[in-house]
């Protein structure tokens, strides 16, 4: 973080509740001769180095209030969500439909949105807004006993995950830059499972890293 240890007098770390931008949100608080700073730390610990991390997930309608989006694009969400019932027969899902499965107009213009609004739906996914938002994201990886672990600013983050294009996958899902974006699914088939959610693999952090043991 680049302070200078000598003139640290102590270290208080505290674990934030409530639904902030990590899996554990913990607030350090520096206490200099002088001085008081904090800084927010984003820890996402890691057992698999090729599994995905849930990084945000909201109903739709909460997406359109934060980013406003247009409804001819919120319902393109909703549709793949399930929210809204497939308006078409040949759907690999009778639940919902996936992006590569709606009509190439509408998919356009919701990758135009995301690109046009992209820094800024990339930091308020992996940054998030106000007191608690992430000023560091803290990736530890435990892989049999082996411990790897990277300490970056979340504009670090932000560069790393964000750098790439929007586009549509394989699979008819969204990706920005790094960041998948998919229909939660699961929770046993409820309501719940209808909400959208955007996942990261934090270990792209520590490919680079002294502290990485493949």
């Amino acid at each position: 973080m680049g302070y200078d240890l000598d003139e640290i007098e102590k270290v208080i770390a505290l674990k934030v509740g409530g639904n902030f931008k990590t899996d554990v949100q913990v607030q350090v608080t520096i206490y200099f001769k002088k001085a008081i700073d904090e800084q927010n730390l984003s820890i996402k610990l890691v057992s698999n180095p090729s599994g995905f991390n849930q990084i945000d997930k909201r109903w739709v309608d909460k997406y359109v209030e934060m980013w406003n989006i247009p409804q001819s694009i919120a319902q393109t969400l909703k549709f793949y969500t399930g929210e809204s019932e497939p308006d078409k027969q040949d759907v690999r899902d009778s639940r919902r439909m996936f992006l590569d499965e709606i009509e190439q107009p509408e998919v356009d213009d919701l990758i135009q949105f995301f690109e046009r609004n992209k820094i800024l739906i990339v930091s308020d996914i992996l940054k998030g807004r106000g007191k608690f938002s992430a000023d560091w994201m803290l990736v530890v990886l435990n892989l049999d006993g082996e411990i790897s672990w990277t300490l970056k600013s979340i504009n670090e983050v932000m560069n790393l995950f964000g750098s790439d294009d929007v586009k549509i996958t394989k699979q008819g899902n969204l990706k920005i830059g790094k960041i998948g974006m998919q229909r939660k699914g699961g929770d046993g088939g409820r309501k719940s499972s209808q909400m959208l959610q955007f996942k990261i693999n934090p270990v792209e952090l520590l490919k680079n890293n002294e502290n990485y043991k493949k």
